[in-house]
């Protein structure tokens, strides 16, 4: 029906049609849910725009309400049911006569979108701004007008629509206009920028507009664009693909006047060069984060992060304090503002962080030497000593749970390996050490390690050119695998192979680097060592100047075309698979890293013509979101790539710096980029898992 325009509560009052769902509860004596709204097209409201309520569900939506826009673009919604937990409920408005170009007419192509998720505000506007923030953050659960996923990861994604629109007055959100993201990175513009395409469309700013967005936004394979929704949803998921196209459409639409100094665009910042893609990430900080290292997802998708530093330090590599942080899914900080979660023997967070089937989450540190865990809230589960063995533990670095619920650790100074069946920390013991037994008597300076399918243990050694694997049940039988220098990262795909990362690549170039690595690390102690391995780092470039990054199969041979390098992988240290087996790479390399997707072994998830190992980023990587030099990098279960920015200024870390900069050498938060990658499950313990 039509709503025709007048006093809000009066259409409030009036509601739509009504039909039941699985999923709400019905309530016939009071609409349970009851909003008005209103719809806009390039700053202007949308007359007769057909809008519709849906739940999305891990099922097919269900259509709960719909009516039409009055004359002023308003209308009101009620439903008489309430919904359950799993349910996002999302608005689509179709078609309409914009009133910035009425003599157009009824435009079929506009097709608008809002994800509200459980609880709707009482008011809200649908436009183009909230159509690019519910279409990015929830990618990877829209197809067309279909909005359908698990619950938490759909939860994920409606919590994250608000960092970017205010979907009550639908102009901008608070996470994406704050000091941290408006003035550090290009988001605004990118998202401005997009609005100002859609809105080209919309509003029919030329006769054959919307032909020219569909056109610009034709993806690489599938179906072409037929309304401003799709064509949205087809930019999101490949933001890499021919990025230009869309930045072409600003100068077609909104060409600068004659005399005059800006575009006449119904949103800004506008960008003023094509971007690299269409990415929208944003940066968060705060819980007492500072330089993070590794970092886990816990089950209900908050992120657990160990920090070298702590917030107000005048840090430096020979001097490790940090804590441990926590973010909710939405970037918001849970942890307290400057210490972060402390106690428990945390004291200089490293390439350690694990997350239990009990949402306890497993640190190592570099300051006391130790193990530590904390539980969900954030209470240390260790004496405030941490776990040392009585003192014997050196530098620690990689800790993981298998699916058993065994815990494994790395000692990085001393080659140790620590185990704690079933994750009791009652039982723990050191299995072995340095040139002892096997399997340290085939580590140096091991960093990282995975369980695979075969309940096979695979350890990254930083000190020399192989992996080591051992069986989980008899760590004595260990063999070693040729991959590239100074490993860092490792991750197993659903397969069974195993994506190494080695930060001075393979062949000659880093041979030498490593010579040179493992002189100052005999000759000047661990310090010394790190100094050379970050300055080395830091000066590397992409290709064969850079790192690389090794995939063996399962049985240790290495896979065809691997090692892999690229303009994206100037220094890979960590490694993650997503849903469809692609692998996220993280640089710590120049002072803005660029964060890297390869293609996996399941090359049906690629684009076409693509092959296991090539980049599915742009050449030099994805960048933007005040990205720094990082460390660990991971996939949500909505899809979203977190990166954790661990040094800024090496200079600050390592020399004496002016006085103003001398807090500068962590890392800077962490940064997000949207609905980028197929979801996995958390926490995530073995290999990743697709979610369902």
């Amino acid at each position: 029906m039509k709503v025709k325009s007048g006093n809000w509560a009066v259409r409030r009052a009036m509601a739509a049609s009504f039909l039941g769902l699985a999923g709400f509860a019905a309530n016939p004596a009071e609409a349970a849910l009851r909003f008005d709204g209103q719809v806009q097209a390039g700053g202007g409201p949308v007359a007769g725009s057909t809008v519709t309520l849906w739940a999305g569900n891990a099922g097919e939506p269900k259509q709960l309400a719909q009516t039409k826009t009055a004359d002023d673009g308003s209308f009101a919604l009620s439903t008489g049911e309430t919904p359950r937990p799993g349910v996002s409920l999302y608005l689509i408005a179709k078609g309409g006569v914009p009133s910035t170009n009425k003599s157009a007419g009824d435009n079929p192509a506009l097709a608008f979108l809002a994800v509200l998720g459980g609880t709707p505000p009482a008011h809200l506007t649908i436009n183009e701004m909230t159509t690019v923030a519910s279409v990015w953050t929830n990618a990877q659960f829209l197809d067309g007008a279909a909005l359908k996923g698990p619950a938490l990861s759909l939860s994920i994604a409606a919590g994250n629509v608000p960092n970017f629109v205010d979907l009550q007055t639908g102009g901008w959100g608070g996470a994406i206009q704050d000091p941290l993201n408006s003035g550090q990175t290009p988001t605004m513009a990118n998202f401005a920028t997009l609005a100002d395409a859609l809105a080209g469309c919309a509003t029919k700013v030329r006769p054959i507009a919307c032909e020219m967005l569909f056109e610009a936004a034709k993806p690489p394979k599938g179906v072409a664009p037929v309304d401003t929704l799709t064509a949205a949803q087809a930019i999101a998921k490949a933001p890499w693909y021919l990025p230009g196209r869309v930045f072409a459409l600003l100068d077609s639409f909104y060409p600068v006047p004659i005399g005059k100094n800006l575009r006449q665009v119904p949103f800004m910042p506008y960008l003023n060069t094509a971007p690299s893609a269409w990415t929208l990430p944003l940066k968060f900080d705060g819980g007492g984060y500072r330089a993070g290292g590794k970092a886990m997802f816990d089950s209900q998708g908050n992120l657990w992060v160990g920090d070298n530093f702590t917030v107000g330090w005048q840090a430096s590599d020979a001097l490790w304090q940090g804590h441990a942080t926590k973010f909710a899914p939405n970037g918001r900080p849970l942890s307290p503002i400057t210490t972060g979660f402390a106690g428990g023997g945390m004291e200089g967070g490293t390439f350690g962080a694990a997350v239990d089937a009990n949402d306890n989450a497993w640190f190592t540190s570099y300051g006391s030497k130790s193990i530590t865990v904390f539980d969900k809230t954030g209470k240390p589960l260790t004496p405030p000593e941490g776990i040392t063995f009585g003192g014997r533990l050196g530098l620690m670095q990689g800790v993981i749970v298998t699916p058993s619920g065994d815990v494994w650790v790395l000692g990085v100074e001393k080659s140790q390996l620590v185990y704690f069946p079933k994750g009791d920390l009652t039982k723990g013991r050191i299995v072995c050490e340095g040139d002892g037994a096997e399997p340290c008597r085939s580590f140096r300076a091991p960093f990282h390690l995975g369980v695979d399918q075969q309940d096979r243990i695979w350890v990254s050694n930083s000190g020399v050119d192989h992996v080591t694997r051992f069986p989980a049940s008899d760590p004595g039988k260990a063999e070693n695998f040729k991959v590239g220098y100074n490993s860092s990262g490792l991750a197993i795909d659903s397969q069974g192979n195993v994506w190494v990362t080695d930060r001075f690549g393979n062949g000659l170039l880093g041979m030498m680097h490593m010579i040179d690595f493992g002189l100052h690390f005999k000759l000047a102690g661990v310090t010394s060592a790190a100094d050379y391995l970050t300055r080395t780092m830091s000066q590397q470039k992409g290709g064969w100047r850079g790192g690389s990054v090794n995939l063996l199969r399962p049985d240790g041979t290495h896979f065809p075309g691997s090692p892999f390098v690229g303009g994206g992988l100037p220094g890979p240290w960590a490694a993650a698979v997503d849903g469809n087996d692609n692998v996220w790479i993280s640089n710590f390399a120049m002072p803005s890293s660029p964060i890297v997707e390869l293609c996996g072994v399941r090359t049906e998830h690629c684009p076409p013509g693509m092959k296991t190992g090539d980049q599915i980023s742009p050449p030099g990587g994805y960048v933007g979101g005040g990205l720094q030099m990082q460390t660990d990098i991971g996939v949500s279960p909505a899809g979203d790539v977190w990166a954790m920015n661990n040094w800024q200024d090496i200079d600050s870390c390592y020399s004496s710096p002016p006085e103003a900069l001398s807090t500068r050498c962590g890392g800077q938060g962490v940064v997000v980029f949207y609905g980028i990658a197929k979801p996995v499950r958390a926490p995530q313990i073995g290999p990743a898992r697709p979610v369902h």
